[in-house]
């Protein structure tokens, strides 16, 4: 059972500002360790005797990261999206370029693993049930009652691996994050998901019919270039974008769950890559030319001048070139709507 990992390279990771720009997003930076994100996307699901070698979905912005970043991970194809119109419609172009029977595992570029064994383990769990016909979510073990967040509900099992999905919930207010979490039974939705490219794309075609005759008919009209393959432009522009999350998964009634708990991070804010780093025995992370005094539960990173800070706590701290953010670690959500970032 051949799994074709598909590899969402989207998104600006302005939450990341100053250190994530447009012109080299998120997923191509050396964020935890060092290799960058969307490199350690690849090693993940680069085991031959597991995985066929990746489709990567990236809008031309991003051609010169993905293409040398891809390196030594091997043969990779290559969809150029004409334009950026959410993930259902990027996994769809994925779906469409391959055979209907083909087992897809659709990963974001942009996260973090720390344990890629049980992640590989989890792959080998859903292709089984997406081979069965159903469209299978990740279900992250919810360790702490965060926000930001959506959430799957377990229902009934489906054998010994997986679940139902009971259902999908929005990212909850932190006092239903703690129900959550007291009851029981609910995972984060991580985004990352698996079925056969035919059930995607009928269950597109039953509840986002114009969408999957879309990205058809710009399939169906694009052309091939070495490694990379273009979707025509034209009909792909009609498509209004949606994620997957909306406009399949949480229509669907063939929706299931595996529950995983493999260290997982979106590094969705500077917060979350502060718990993501190794931290010493205050709680502080620092990358740079740093000294820190009496600090604790700091994240300091440098890329030129020598960052000094005395007695304070909770707080985040990034110099990149001209650029320099100080921020609580509470404000770290709030990044994105400074200036700065919205410019990228």
């Amino acid at each position: 059972m051949r799994i074709t990992p598909v590899i969402l390279c989207g998104g600006s990771g302005t939450r990341l500002w100053p250190r994530s720009r447009a012109s080299r997003p998120k997923p191509f930076l050396p964020l935890v360790g060092e290799q960058t994100l969307f490199e350690q996307a690849l090693a993940r699901a680069g085991d031959p005797a597991v995985f066929d070698p990746p489709v990567v979905v990236a809008g031309a912005a991003h051609l010169r990261h993905v293409r040398a970043q891809i390196g030594a991970a091997g043969r990779a194809r290559i969809i150029v999206e004409p334009a950026a119109r959410n993930t259902a419609a990027a996994i769809a172009l994925a779906a469409a370029s391959l055979p209907e029977d083909a087992l897809l595992l659709v990963c974001p570029s942009d996260h973090h693993i720390g344990d890629p064994a049980r992640f590989v383990a989890a792959a080998r769990a859903a292709a089984d049930l997406a081979g069965q016909g159903w469209l299978v979510a990740f279900g992250i073990a919810a360790t702490t009652p965060e926000t930001g967040y959506g959430y799957i509900r377990r229902g009934e099992p489906l054998g010994a691996q997986g679940f139902r999905v009971d259902r999908f919930v929005e990212k909850p207010d932190r006092a239903r994050a703690e129900a959550f979490l007291a009851e029981g039974g609910y995972s984060w939705n991580g985004g990352i998901f698996a079925f056969r490219a035919g059930s995607f794309l009928a269950e597109l075609t039953r509840h986002r019919p114009a969408m999957a005759e879309a990205v058809r008919q710009a399939v169906a009209a694009g052309h091939a270039e070495g490694d990379l393959f273009h979707p025509d432009a034209t009909a792909f522009a009609a498509i209004a974008g949606e994620s997957v999350d909306y406009a399949v998964m949480e229509n669907t009634d063939r929706a299931a769950m595996v529950p995983v708990d493999m260290t997982w991070s979106d590094i969705g804010n500077w917060q979350a890559l502060h718990a993501a780093r190794a931290r010493d025995a205050d709680g502080n992370a620092v990358l740079g030319t740093v000294e820190l005094v009496g600090c604790r539960n700091l994240l300091v990173e440098t890329d030129g001048p020598r960052v000094s800070v005395i007695g304070l706590e909770n707080v985040i701290i990034v110099v990149d070139g001209n650029e320099v953010l100080v921020t609580s670690a509470d404000g770290a959500q709030l990044v994105g709507k400074l200036t700065g970032a919205m410019r990228q």
